[in-house]
């Protein structure tokens, strides 16, 4: 089983021993080990508890994903209270110790033999400084061969210097010996003993949060590029708060010493990302706009969000019940939702989707832009998701009323989507038709290219079938080309769509809505 954190609960079971053997089978089923266990009153709760034969106490450790932060013993008591209400039994978190097993970093050593070394030789006292001299500069070129790694065998130990050297040269019941003639070298560069790094889960959450207030002294910097007046100084001295504040975190990056180096590193670090949000990186951009930074960090946000939530998921479950579902409908929204955009911007200018001849690639296209518009919903799930992984009391497990009000939040968020779909497609369809009424350039929608036409009817007027209006062949329409045997116009001065056979007309294109069609019904030859 996967879990983050591991709690030491002191687990309170009451009603005797059958409800005792189901809480112990309980605690199997989620992979929580049971240390210890005794009656209530008996053994460490000797003189704590009032004795009572019908209640026991487990020490129990609960595992759960999550955080470890100042709420994650209330999260291994919530862990417990829905356990008993899921088994119907009475239990009780009585006490909740965090147990912190966070990973220390060892350095990393390769192992390599030293035959390849010159060996002391004894040598006359006229000769000593001259043999010294010799016997040095074999020394350095044996160093040198040895950091570029040509006396590897390939073995890899972890720890100190001192240690590294030690475990190289220790005897292994099942391994090789390689007694006392290796010795090792770091993995990279030379080892700083006075440097100590931070263990590894610490490590990652100062790293996060220092690049937290480089993006929130990023964007503070932004904002006062934007504003005038006392406002710019107000960002600009907010961006100098959250300079300061990472600064801080990044001198104390290590657990102890190389604090000038990590200054440095942060404050270069923090240059580079102001640079780049200035537009002052040599690159062709003026650099970033405060949407672009807050769509950035919705996006990062948002993918963050939905990982720490999808990790919870027990995937053979979801593979072998959800993924079904999940897939089928997943493909009925893509071929569906092809048409969506289309069909709205369709009814916009009053007229059906079929109307609309579209090549596929284009309704591929509208897809993706359809599901990038409702991308936005996945912004509450990933709200959820964080607020599950820091143990927020508002997601608790145990809280009744979670769920409705992630649901009704999910609707809501939905809804504006769905609302900003509708909203876009209309603005498309506002855009043809005011450039309808200045007559210039028709703007197109994922496939659809409206063009300045000059109907002419192969017809006499008296058998022309329209629908929606007369047609005028003197003036220029809004064409939207010929499907399922129909050609669909847009009529500006009337403010709406007209329709006729193919057959009975002739589209003609023309450059702009100021050109004046020449066709004439006298030019048609007389019915018999």
């Amino acid at each position: 089983m996967r879990y983050d954190q591991r709690v030491m609960v002191l687990v309170e079971v009451r009603g005797g021993q059958r409800d005792w053997d189901e809480a112990e089978r309980a605690f199997g089923e989620r992979g929580w080990q049971v240390a210890s266990a005794s009656v209530r009153g008996e053994g460490p709760s000797r003189g704590v508890l009032r004795a009572d034969a019908l209640a026991r106490l487990y020490c129990v450790e609960v595992r759960f994903f999550g955080a470890l932060n100042r709420r994650t013993g209330q999260a291994a008591a919530w862990q417990v209270e829905r356990l008993a209400r899921v088994t119907g039994l009475e239990m009780y978190a009585r006490r909740c110790e965090p147990l912190d097993r966070d990973r220390e970093q060892l350095t990393s050593w390769w192992v390599h033999t030293v035959d390849h070394r010159p060996p002391p030789v004894p040598v006359p006292r006229p000769l000593r400084l001259a043999a010294r001299t010799r016997r040095v500069a074999l020394l350095s070129r044996a160093r040198f061969t040895e950091r570029r790694g040509h006396h590897d065998n390939g073995v890899v130990v972890t720890g100190t210097a001192s240690e590294a050297r030690r475990i190289s040269r220790m005897d292994l019941p099942e391994g090789s010996v390689h007694g006392p003639g290796t010795d090792v070298r770091p993995f990279s560069g030379r080892v700083r003993s006075h440097i100590v790094p931070r263990r590894d889960d610490d490590l990652h959450r100062r790293t996060n949060r220092f690049l937290a207030w480089l993006l929130a002294m990023a964007f503070c910097a932004v904002m006062s590029r934007q504003q005038s007046g006392v406002r710019t100084w107000v960002w600009a001295g907010t961006a100098v708060l959250c300079f300061l504040m990472g600064a801080r975190l990044a001198r104390v990056m290590f657990a102890s010493g190389g604090r000038k180096g990590s200054l440095l590193l942060g404050t270069g670090a923090a240059g580079w990302i102001l640079a780049a949000a200035l537009g002052m990186d040599g690159g062709s951009s003026s650099g970033w706009t405060p949407v672009q930074m807050l769509v950035a960090v919705a996006v990062m946000v948002t993918v963050g969000g939905i990982w720490l939530l999808v990790r919870r998921w027990r995937w053979g479950e979801w593979i072998a019940c959800v993924a079904p579902l999940a897939f089928a409908l997943v493909v009925s929204l893509v071929v569906s939702s092809g048409s969506v955009l289309h069909a709205i911007y369709a009814d916009s200018l009053d007229l059906q989707p079929e109307d609309l001849d579209v090549p596929a690639i284009w309704q591929a296209v509208s897809v993706a832009k359809l599901l990038s518009l409702l991308s936005f919903a996945l912004f509450v799930p990933a709200l959820w998701g964080i607020a599950k992984h820091v143990h927020a009391p508002f997601v608790s497990p145990v809280d009744r009323m979670a769920v409705p009000v992630f649901v009704i939040a999910q609707l809501a968020v939905l809804a504006w989507c769905m609302a900003d779909v509708v909203e876009s497609v209309d603005d498309a369809g506002k855009a043809l038709r005011a450039a309808a009424a200045r007559k210039a350039e028709l703007p197109s929608y994922f496939g659809v290219q409206p063009e300045w036409t000059c109907v002419e009817p192969t017809v006499l007027a008296a058998k022309l079938s329209t629908r929606g209006g007369v047609l005028h062949p003197e003036r220029p329409y809004v064409s939207f080309g010929e499907a399922g045997g129909t050609v669909s116009l847009w009529d500006e001065p009337a403010g709406k769509a007209v329709q006729m056979p193919a057959e009975q007309v002739r589209l003609v294109p023309v450059s702009d809505g100021e050109t004046r069609c020449t066709f004439s019904y006298a030019s048609l030859p007389k019915a018999d």
